[in-house]
């Protein structure tokens, strides 16, 4: 695995670096050699941040832990990427047993329930647009914290989101 490092207004040690790399090192089994791990240590008031972004095969494994000590934010985001890794795992391993059709994708996505409440825009993050099938973005979204999955449709090469709604459900945008 090949680690890139670096602080936002935060000088990372070599102790940090080893204990990093010493930690996510154990999660080098379930990727190839020339995967790269994307860090970023921070300070947010009296929070340690520490951000850890893998991608690898065109699923992307995130974390993001806030503590008072940043070995222990560390310690935490590998728990984290672990869950992560072994919950892409299983889900690949099902998806080879039984590969869902786009009918029942779709059929699951209508039948699931919608709110009609306005929202605040608060915040403002850049995403890159990966192509994926349908599938992949359902897994994708499922591995990751956020709400929602910006991505190129494969097969309409338009862009979409999905989005998780309150009810449980998954909604889909698709342009027109």
């Amino acid at each position: 695995m090949k680690f890139i490092i670096s602080g936002r207004n935060f000088e990372v040690s070599d102790v940090l670096k080893e204990r990093l790399i010493k930690k996510i090192g154990k999660l080098a089994k379930f990727f190839n050699p020339d995967t790269e791990v994307h860090t970023t240590f921070s300070m947010e008031k009296n929070n340690h941040v520490v951000e850890v972004t893998i991608p690898f095969n065109g699923v992307v494994f995130r974390a993001e832990e806030k503590n008072d000590d940043m070995f222990t934010s560390i310690d935490k985001i590998v728990d984290v990427l672990e869950r992560q890794v072994r919950k892409n795992k299983t889900k690949v391993e099902k998806k080879i047993k039984s590969a869902p059709t786009k009918d029942s994708i779709v059929s699951e996505l209508e039948d699931s329930d919608t709110d009609d409440k306005r929202l605040k825009i608060v915040e403002s993050k850049k995403y890159s647009v990966k192509p994926m099938t349908l599938e992949e973005a359902l897994m994708q979204l499922n591995l990751e914290d956020d709400n929602f999955l910006v991505f190129s449709n494969a097969a309409t090469k338009q862009v979409n989101v999905l989005y998780r709604l309150e009810g449980g459900g998954v909604g889909l945008v698709e342009p027109e």
